[in-house]
């Protein structure tokens, strides 16, 4: 797979992620340091919660975490729903509701609107291939599906993309992984 290839496939993929994050973390504790997901029911292990979260993809994921309802509203009307349910692997870097509500008033509106517009911005929040944390560390930039570069760096022990804080880091879909984050990236 070339460069531009894996590029577009993981734009396409953070944007999944960014869905799928979003509604995953409303029932993740946000302040959470750790890369574990907080349990969503009482009836299953911490491994067989894992296990049946990989069974998922990044929309599935989404959708079931609550958080990302703009999000996902946003990659459906891009069309990219299906590209980000997709065999992947995706990285989604991934706005919650709260993050999009932080944009100025109209702003997910007229993008709503402008779906060229929007499917640049939703893929400028996914990388190509499966990128954990773990990983992300060590860089200090990443190409997104978009096209566009991302800077990576480290901050009072946070992982900070561009200006966003990574709040709930490496929530695993069975096509790629989400890290959710504070605030919408907007490509330069």
């Amino acid at each position: 797979m070339n460069k531009n290839t894996m590029i577009i496939v993981g734009v396409v993929i953070a944007a999944v992620v960014l869905i799928g994050g979003f509604m995953y973390m409303n029932t993740q504790n946000s302040s959470s340091q750790n890369n574990q997901a907080t349990e969503v029911t009482t009836n299953t292990t911490p491994a067989a919660e894992n296990e049946a979260m990989n069974d998922k993809n990044i929309v599935v994921v989404a959708k079931e975490a609550g958080t990302f309802t703009t999000l996902l509203a946003a990659a459906e009307a891009a069309g990219l729903v299906e590209t980000l349910s997709g065999p992947g692997p995706l990285t989604v870097l991934a706005p919650t509701d709260e993050a999009f509500a932080k944009l100025p008033a109209g702003t997910v509106e007229s993008l709503l609107k402008d779906k060229e517009q929007l499917a640049k911005i939703l893929t400028y929040h996914v990388i190509p291939g499966k990128v954990m944390s773990s990983d992300i560390v060590g860089l200090d930039s990443a190409t997104t599906v978009q096209g566009g570069k991302v800077t990576i760096k480290t901050e009072n022990g946070k992982v900070m993309i561009n200006n966003a804080t990574v709040t709930n880091p490496d929530i695993e879909a069975s096509n790629g992984v989400i890290h959710v984050i504070d605030t919408v990236l907007i490509p330069e």
